[in-house]
């Protein structure tokens, strides 16, 4: 099982030369999703090798245009390459009708059907399930009604020893129980350990995205014990004032989110364009939280 991440952008609303407007792609369990779509990112898959064809959905944290920008050209894009399957973006209210819109105006029906699932920007929700992974949505704090996402690998059952089954003539009960995690006690009282006749045992990972946000501890038990977290750091301490104002966060906040959902590890990003490189607010971060790294575009991170 796997769960991996490549930044394609992350700066904060304006972008620079090396640093673009967020984006990302998450590959979970054999899936690709898309989260947000910042100005460029249909250039940025291109250019950090991400398929086209990859991408199953697409999840929108809000509709601030450093987020979304990217959507149209892409979803144009999928259509001139003859995409047929669906395409499903989940996202905040509006973002149907703006999409609609510029289709309509500039004459163009889509080869594939697309379709739109709102978000809920005011509760927790589980907004997809299947037998790979879940995704739920949770309330952020920002000057537009913002969601984070947390993404959730099913736990694969393991193969049980063909040998073992064939020996113990094992019916259809046992194996059941075997590959939930049971030992084996065969007529005679006899213990097998489930780890010694099991094999291609996973851990399910997880990740967590939490956008443009303002503080807020009561995220944490969505995403307790998580992998990896991606939480936004506009500005260092220094300019708390500044992330109050304008809703952000700063490093040692997004460290502190870390540190209490008890996670492995924290990508911080979305840096104002003040900062002409990242050092001091990777320092404040680490002090809190070690595990912390900087987001860079085409950087991915394998858990």
């Amino acid at each position: 099982m796997s769960l991996k991440l490549t930044l394609l952008g992350s700066n904060s609303a304006i972008p620079s030369v090396n640093r673009w407007t967020t984006s990302q792609f998450l590959s979970i369990n054999g899936c690709g999703v898309l989260i947000d779509c910042g100005e460029g990112c249909q250039i940025r898959l291109k250019n950090f090798g991400v398929r086209f064809n990859s991408i199953n959905q697409i999840y929108i944290s809000h509709l601030h245009g450093d987020h979304f920008f990217g959507l149209v050209g892409l979803i144009s894009s999928f259509h001139l390459l003859g995409r047929k399957i669906p395409l499903t973006v989940f996202c905040p209210n509006g973002l149907k009708q703006i999409i609609d819109l510029q289709l309509e105006l500039s004459l163009t029906k889509l080869n594939y059907e697309l379709i739109f699932i709102e978000t809920n920007p005011l509760e927790v929700n589980v907004v997809y399930d299947c037998d790979k992974y879940s995704v739920t949505s949770f309330p952020l704090l920002h000057s537009l009604p913002t969601t984070g996402f947390f993404f959730k690998e099913k736990y694969k059952q393991p193969n049980i020893k063909k040998n073992f089954i064939i020996e113990h003539n094992l019916s259809i009960e046992e194996i059941q129980k075997l590959k939930a995690g049971k030992d084996y006690v065969d007529e005679n009282g006899e213990i097998f350990k489930n780890e010694d006749v099991t094999y291609n045992k996973s851990i399910a990972k997880s990740y967590a995205y939490c956008s443009d946000t303002r503080f807020c501890p009561e995220i944490v038990p969505v995403f307790q014990n998580t992998d990896l977290i991606y939480h936004e750091a506009t500005y260092t301490s220094a300019f708390q004032h500044l992330a109050e104002e304008r809703l952000h966060s700063t490093a040692k906040e997004a460290a502190i989110i870390a540190k209490m959902a008890n996670a492995k590890q924290l990508i911080i990003g979305h840096f104002s364009k003040r900062y002409s490189n990242s050092a001091d607010l990777l320092i404040e971060a680490q002090e809190v939280f070690p595990n912390t790294i900087v987001a860079e575009d085409g950087l991915v991170i394998d858990c």
